[in-house]
């Protein structure tokens, strides 16, 4: 393994699977890429669309840094990176992986709601049937 990509989006979950991908990434002495998606609003409008993925690019940002100082407290010695990207998540992450040619995909599985763990399951399951690599999703 020499790329993982972990997939986060400020949930529990999310959450656990840094802590998983960040273990992996060590184990293995992998470069790790930490990728949120921003999903625009539909219909899109500019005013909204460009508010919204103002909102998400500063809540990431915060985000990941609670994460760096997190993996340098264990890890000082990985080559940790952040993207944010913008649209649907399944394809966004497929994407990345892709352009990173990650070894392994980690992401979490929310499930507070029904609605919420038919529409994380849904893209869990979109970026298994379409990645290239391993892929673990974490509860």
């Amino acid at each position: 393994m020499k790329h993982i990509l972990c997939a986060y989006d400020g949930s529990e979950q999310a959450e656990k699977a840094f802590e998983l991908a960040l273990d992996f990434a060590h184990k293995y002495k992998a470069a790790l890429t930490v990728l949120a998606v921003a999903r625009p609003p539909e219909p899109s409008e500019d005013i909204e669309t460009e508010a919204t993925l103002e909102a998400a690019n500063q809540r990431y940002k915060h985000f990941f840094h609670q994460l760096k100082q997190k993996a340098n407290k264990v890890h000082s010695a990985l080559e940790l990176h952040f993207k944010i990207a913008v649209g649907h998540p399944a394809e966004q992450i497929v994407h990345e992986a892709e352009q990173l040619a990650a070894d392994h995909i980690v992401l979490g599985h929310r499930g507070q709601t029904i609605f919420n763990r038919w529409l994380l399951g849904s893209v869990a399951k979109q970026v298994m049937i379409y990645a290239h690599c391993a892929i673990t999703v974490v509860r």
